[in-house]
């Protein structure tokens, strides 16, 4: 799969552009804030229907303007695709595949997959669990359409669950009964969702081991571990939080509290390692990631890597560019400030390689 061509209108930071691409290596390369970034999230956008960086969707259209609009064209299985994406302010947003609208937004992911590597992973390790889950829930719903299911149902569940225990605190009373109903809930939809993360962790790990080898030269041994709060008897576990739910007014245990450890020499990540050595870490986390869409779903991932020589020296990302270019992977993109740099760079590794600078064409008017 690759995209042939986008054409964007109100996005971000842009009025307009287009652009055609190589079917392997692209470049935007320019100043910094002159689009670059932007121009990544669009293809994450129409891939996945939503920003990398977690924008609300208003928030995506271009200040003072009213509707943002998406286009490509994908060449995916030997078979043209056409994507769409437009939002207008105050109005749904609208998800086509050749001209046929979508009735669910969901029924799209998965279909067109594509894996972001950029500096803003660092909240991967930095921020609280909140964001180490959405990563497990992004890439497993991916390709698990039944995971997506139960992790709704879950979610709704506890929704419901906790709005019961604010109604209990509001009106000085409480019904065990009536709790239990989404304890059971929780647990079913719950216990598949532990056994799945814990299976997308036991297959990454290597994978992340194999890719941090390479990086860092075998200096250390990087692990993942996933910490579910299901044992055997969760439904018990849960029934014995009814008093401090009830207390707290909201549900204190399941699944929604699970947490990913990023380790090296059994060490944290976050507590003990470098910059440089979260900076492996990460992209052999997103390698990984990258392997495991590509094997489950059958279908190569686009690749969108984001100031790649970020905490990296130039020959550790002239290893990266060289790895990622064989044939185990498929189209990437590339950001960079610097063109010379970029240019000497893919040009040895790919002469076909597509270099598009961003700030010539701001410059010329044509953004």
């Amino acid at each position: 799969m690759h995209l042939r061509d986008l054409h964007l209108l109100n996005f971000k930071s842009w009025t307009e552009g287009q652009f055609e691409f190589s079917p392997k290596l692209n470049c935007f390369v320019g100043l910094n804030g002159g689009g670059k970034t932007n121009l990544l999230d669009a293809i994450h956008y129409l891939c996945l229907s939503k920003s990398y960086f977690g924008n609300r969707d208003q928030k995506n259209i271009k200040h003072e303007e009213d509707f943002f609009m998406i286009e490509g064209n994908f060449l995916r299985q030997d078979e043209n695709e056409h994507l769409h994406i437009s939002l207008k302010k105050g109005a749904k947003k609208i998800l086509k595949r050749n001209k046929k609208e979508y009735e669910k937004l969901a029924e799209h992911i998965g279909a067109f997959p594509a894996v972001v590597i950029s500096p803003y992973d660092r909240d991967l390790i930095t921020d609280s669990s909140d964001t180490r889950r959405r990563f497990l829930d992004n890439v497993i719903s991916q390709g698990n359409n039944e995971y997506l299911f139960h992790l709704m149902r879950y979610h709704k569940a506890l929704q419901q669950r906790n709005r019961l225990l604010k109604f209990f605190a509001a009106n000085h009373q409480f019904d065990a009964e009536s709790l239990d109903l989404y304890d059971q809930q929780m647990v079913e939809h719950g216990m598949y969702i532990s056994k799945a993360r814990q299976q997308f962790c036991e297959e990454l790990g290597p994978r992340i081991q194999h890719y941090y080898h390479w990086l860092s030269e075998g200096r250390e041994a990087a692990t993942l571990d996933y910490r579910s709060h299901f044992g055997d008897e969760p439904l018990v576990e849960l029934r014995s939080r009814h008093e401090k739910d009830r207390v707290l007014q909201y549900s204190s245990w399941g699944v929604h509290r699970d947490d990913l450890k990023f380790s090296l020499d059994d060490d944290s990540v976050r507590d003990y390692a470098s910059q440089g050595q979260q900076k492996s870490y990460l992209i052999a986390l997103k390698l990984a990631q990258y392997e495991f869409i590509r094997d489950h779903q059958k279908m190569v991932p686009i690749l969108l890597l984001d100031d790649i020589f970020d905490k990296l020296d130039e020959a550790r990302v002239a290893r990266l560019v060289k790895l990622v270019h064989d044939s185990n992977f498929g189209q990437i993109f590339i950001t960079d400030t610097h063109e010379d740099r970029t240019t000497a760079l893919v040009k040895q590794i790919d002469p076909e390689a597509r270099i598009i600078n961003v700030t010539s064409i701001i410059e010329d008017g044509s953004e």
